[in-house]
């Protein structure tokens, strides 16, 4: 069935996502921001297309549509077909720690697990009304600090990002959510432009794609920015500066919690002293460690000498 033919014979939210997903699982799509199967990328896309909740009841699967709403369905899954664009970049909307948030290809596409530390305040190697100040370091969209202020009210929140294109859509997500009191966007590469600030949370996606992940990423990670992803041969070039500078802003009682996904492996052959706390998810996810300040401050020198090239 072509398209015009789609438009003329499709009748209902039910048919379109039937045909969405059969047009998917030809074209032999990737899943991974949002969903993990045709089904589910489908409608989706379908609902949002139809400004309808993604949680409906079974019935108004087979309400019919209009010639107009036909031809806006056929559109946005074609699109995810034949230009291979993550769902999240065609309906400028990804959901983290239960809240949606808007993107567009300036930015990665939220999934990071780190929103289930978030929910549970850090909780219990923080205490929560304890906690004045948190950097979210490698903002990207700014979803990691909106949920860090939500989750502490109370406290002072930065997002620092080396790219200004990000920190705009950061920006926008900070005014959507009517926090520009409390949530700070800074320009930073790393913690250049952060000289003398301290605080009770570090937590920081960074990029981690190694190189041999790079060369094999599926179409779909390469609408998003590079600057994003890659992070030298094992994937560790930031996390290294990371690790090193992080004791200059930690408080005494702090805590650093960073992702590295598939690069954990590499990161710990390098640095078998180091007794990294690694997070087990309830809803998937892998690859983030957590340090305390002390163990940042024992460490010091050893991430200094085990990858040289942070100096400087």
């Amino acid at each position: 069935m072509d398209r015009i033919q789609a438009i003329r014979e499709l009748a209902t939210i039910r048919d379109f996502i039937r045909w969405g997903m059969s047009r998917f699982n030809e074209a032999g799509l990737f899943f991974g921001h949002g969903t993990d199967n045709a089904q589910d990328e489908a409608t989706y896309l379908v609902l949002h297309t139809l400004h309808l909740p993604q949680r409906i009841h079974d019935s108004y699967f087979d309400s019919r549509l209009t010639e107009s709403e036909r031809k806006q369905l056929v559109t946005i899954l074609m699109r995810r077909v034949d230009e291979r664009i993550p769902a999240p970049y065609l309906t400028h909307e990804a959901w983290f720690a239960g809240m949606p948030f808007y993107v567009d290809d300036r930015v990665l596409i939220p999934r990071s697990p780190i929103a289930e530390l978030i929910e549970a305040q850090f909780q219990p190697w923080v205490e929560p009304e304890r906690v004045g100040r948190v950097l979210d370091l490698c903002t990207g969209s700014g979803c990691i600090a909106i949920a860090c202020a939500i989750a502490f009210p109370e406290a002072e929140v930065d997002a620092a990002d080396i790219s200004e294109e990000a920190l705009a859509v950061a920006r926008r997500n900070i005014r959507e959510f009517e926090l520009e009191g409390q949530v700070r966007a800074v320009q930073s590469d790393l913690f250049a432009q952060l000289k003398g600030e301290r605080y009770q949370i570090i937590v920081s996606n960074p990029p981690y794609v190694d190189a041999q992940d790079m060369a094999s990423l599926p179409p779909e990670f390469r609408h998003e920015p590079r600057l994003a992803l890659a992070a030298g041969e094992d994937g560790l070039d930031l996390v290294f500066t990371l690790l090193y500078e992080a004791m200059y802003h930690l408080e005494a009682d702090g805590i650093l919690v960073v992702e590295v996904g598939n690069s954990r492996e590499a990161l710990e052959a390098l640095l078998p002293e180091v007794e990294f706390l690694w997070f087990d998810f309830e809803r998937g996810g892998e690859g983030v460690f957590l340090l305390t300040a002390a163990q940042v401050r024992q460490h010091h020198q050893l991430f200094r000498l085990v990858r040289p090239a942070i100096m400087g």
